[in-house]
């Protein structure tokens, strides 16, 4: 597998269009690529920011949650992250993020699957492609680890769960639970090399993945891929869940 990174200029709120900005950057693609593309430079494009002068964050993570972690605690420079659960994903802060901005606060993408898939079409388009996929990253800590590690929150084109079950190891054991979250796993190493500081490479290309069954459906219209996010009321970590004070956010939904 090979992922390389690539270069763009400083992205400014609403400067341009993310179609715009991976025409400028983007070489022309081979079957079979992988695109990521950060959450943040995608929300810029989208202009889907709000200003710091004027902005209560503790009361914008809240609103952009599905529900929030209330910690008794109190604050200190390690319990800054008050995690939240936004689209259904485990992140701190719901994505809200002011690292790179210019200036703002940057929130996710409003809907990360629908914006793969215009990227997708777009340089399926653009460069008279008939299988690409798209990953929309952003990154998140883990327990009981240090730094933080790129997580898929959209994507597009290809089957990003393979399932193992039912199949035999290697000895001719049938595996009951194994599962390869494959979107997550192009999407960590992807955002390895696209680094978490001034490295100026929002975007990555991905080729010779193996393993990855592409299709050309339009996920907006329905996905017939397997997805990658569990019902809460199934996870295994439902347990650690369930424990938390968790309230209800402004994006709760039954």
């Amino acid at each position: 597998m090979i992922v390389t990174p690539i270069k763009t200029r400083k992205v400014l709120p609403g400067a341009l269009s993310i179609e715009a900005l991976l025409d400028e950057a983007l070489p022309a693609l081979s079957e079979q690529s992988i695109v990521v593309v950060t959450s943040k430079v995608v929300s810029l494009c989208e202009n889907n920011v709000r200003p710091l002068e004027g902005t209560d964050r503790e009361a914008l993570l809240r609103e952009e949650a599905e529900l929030y972690f209330v910690d008794d605690r109190g604050k200190t420079e390690k319990r800054l992250y008050n995690f939240t659960i936004k689209q259904k994903t485990l992140i701190p802060a719901s994505g809200i993020d002011l690292s790179n901005s210019g200036g703002c606060y940057i929130l996710w993408p409003r809907d990360p699957l629908a914006s793969a898939e215009a990227i997708r079409q777009h340089l399926m388009q653009r460069d008279g492609l008939q299988q690409v996929g798209v990953i929309i990253t952003d990154s998140t800590i883990g327990l009981s680890r240090w730094g933080t590690l790129g997580i898929a929150i959209g994507h597009s084109g290809f089957e990003p769960v393979k399932d193992y079950i039912g199949t035999p190891d290697l000895f001719g054991r049938t595996l009951m639970l194994s599962k390869s979250n494959l979107a997550g796993g192009l999407a960590a190493a992807a955002v390895a090399v696209m680094g978490e500081g001034a490295e100026q490479t929002p975007i990555a290309v991905i080729e010779a993945a193996n393993g990855v069954d592409f299709w050309q459906a339009d996920q907006t219209t329905g996905n017939p891929g397997v997805y990658y996010i569990s019902p809460l009321d199934d996870d295994p970590f439902q347990p650690f869940f369930a424990s938390a004070k968790w309230e209800k956010g402004g994006k709760f939904h039954d």
